[in-house]
């Protein structure tokens, strides 16, 4: 992983959650809150929330008197999610490192995570702590990204992006969102950590954008893949945005744009 891949800051949030989110996050948060709301946690930890998709998701779900606390390891991006549920009490915001989380033994009934295991550096580190934060059988609902070529979307930008810098194309898009898909590898990293009963099924879904321009500015302008690109050159980000969104249209064509996008979910008992 390199160590640009988990900077969500400057103008990343803001775009990040009125372009991403919806495209590709949304639904899946939907899944997850259904899936959290069924164990009617009283306690409630969430790691990587990110501008809090799934926060919303899930506090919609839950009743009052639930504790919940959200964490990420980026403040810009829990600063967008705080801003957006600024009225409910129930939450508490926390920037914290998901390898060395800030709370006690046994504090939370359930734990939840969307998209933020695939950016963890130790993952059987970070699984260990969310054990030991969790009371005893107490679930971890997760979800991963499936390979890149099962998400079309993202695929094609990647693709496209290589033409563009082909001695060096960016790679964080299969590096790092789509480079912990391996349902064996994910199953051993999380009895190595002492989870049991471990599910993992593949969750197929359909991106919708208004655009073929949307797409391509919430992948290249609201992820750390601007990161790369600006690294190669600084004066191109708008160029290799512009050539996404060109690949994007004539695939697709010039309206709304679908792709299948497919993710991985696990639940596990600690």
């Amino acid at each position: 992983m390199s160590s640009t891949d988990k900077v969500f800051a400057g103008s990343i949030p803001k775009i990040y959650d009125e372009y991403l989110v919806p495209m590709i996050f949304a639904v899946y948060a939907d899944d997850i809150a259904r899936r959290v709301a069924a164990r009617s946690p009283s306690a409630l930890l969430e790691i990587a929330a990110g501008t809090g998709a799934v926060t919303r998701a899930v506090a919609a779900a839950l009743p009052r008197g639930v504790r919940y606390v959200a964490t990420d390891l980026n403040e810009p991006m829990l600063a967008v999610a705080a801003q957006r549920q600024a009225d409910d009490d129930r939450i508490s915001w926390r920037q914290a490192d998901a390898m060395a989380l800030p709370f006690g033994n046994a504090e939370f009934d359930v734990a939840c995570c969307q998209f933020g295991a695939m950016f963890f550096p130790d993952r059987v580190k970070a699984y260990g702590e969310v054990k030991r934060v969790l009371k005893p059988d107490g679930p971890f609902i997760f979800n991963v990204w499936d390979r890149i070529e099962d998400n079309v979307l993202t695929h094609e930008a990647t693709v496209a992006l290589g033409r563009m810098f082909p001695d060096d194309p960016p790679r964080f898009m299969i590096r790092t969102p789509h480079g912990y898909y391996d349902k064996a590898v994910i199953r051993t990293d999380l009895e190595r950590a002492g989870f049991r009963d471990i599910s993992i099924e593949t969750r197929p879904e359909i991106s919708r954008a208004p655009s073929a321009e949307h797409v391509a500015i919430a992948l290249c302008q609201g992820t750390p893949l601007r990161s790369e690109i600006e690294a190669r050159d600084a004066s191109k980000l708008q160029a290799a945005t512009d050539l996404v969104a060109e690949a994007l249209r004539t695939r697709h064509g010039s309206g709304t744009v679908d792709g299948k996008i497919q993710a991985i979910v696990i639940e596990a008992r600690a």
